[in-house]
């Protein structure tokens, strides 16, 4: 005879404590360096499940201010080209191993991805801090759903991000400007995870009332 459990429908069966689950997932996920990311990286279906998790983040006007562009297996040795070829603008007496540093750089993590905002895409009176909010919200969805697939993953930046080469490579509009790349795969080791910060330390109340 089966027991009662088992006659539960799935509409029957209670709920998961959300609010549990967004608290643990939140606080599990933490940056790892790319160098310590390695493969196998995301799949085809996990990969999209990751720029799926893109689309909900909050969007003044539906302006779609940002994208995302992948850079492939194939891709990465052009890409060290440009890191390398931004160093050497930026500093001409960068020696042969600081250059070759710098092309290593784009062929840690097996996904790599380059955050993008355009600043002038849609109503101009949606300002550019709130373009780049919105991307930075979903640039964090994408963090939780990685974390959330088991993978680790990491924001990365840097001068190249600004210089000629790179916007040449990647095409990038007038008003376009690189944010961060996005680096995500199997950890392959970790430091321990930092201790966050407590509530008091970023919040005030208005009014000079104590925090609750």
């Amino acid at each position: 005879m089966p027991s009662s459990a088992l006659l539960h429908t799935p509409a029957e069966m209670p709920s998961p404590d959300w609010g549990f689950v967004a608290g643990e997932l939140i606080q599990a996920r933490q940056t790892v360096l790319p160098k310590r990311l390695v493969a196998p990286g995301p799949d085809a279906a996990q990969t999209q499940a990751i720029l799926v998790a893109a689309a909900a983040a909050p969007d003044h006007l539906q302006l779609l201010p940002w994208r995302f562009v992948l850079v492939p297996a194939g891709q990465r040795a052009t890409l060290g080209e440009v890191f390398a070829q931004a160093l050497w603008e930026r500093d001409p007496a960068a020696t042969p191993e600081q250059l070759a540093q710098a092309r290593e750089k784009a062929f840690r993590a097996p996904l790599l991805l380059l955050a993008v905002v355009d600043g002038a895409r849609g109503d101009p009176e949606v300002d550019l801090n709130e373009r780049i909010l919105s991307a930075g919200c979903a640039v964090q969805n994408m963090l939780l759903m990685a974390t959330a697939l088991g993978f680790g993953s990491a924001l990365t930046s840097g001068k190249a991000l600004k210089s000629d080469p790179l916007r040449a490579c990647f095409g990038l509009g007038a008003a376009e400007q690189a944010l961060c790349f996005i680096s995500i795969g199997t950890v392959l080791s970790r430091k321990p995870a930092r201790v966050r910060p407590p509530v008091s330390a970023y919040l005030s109340v208005l009014g000079g009332e104590g925090v609750p």
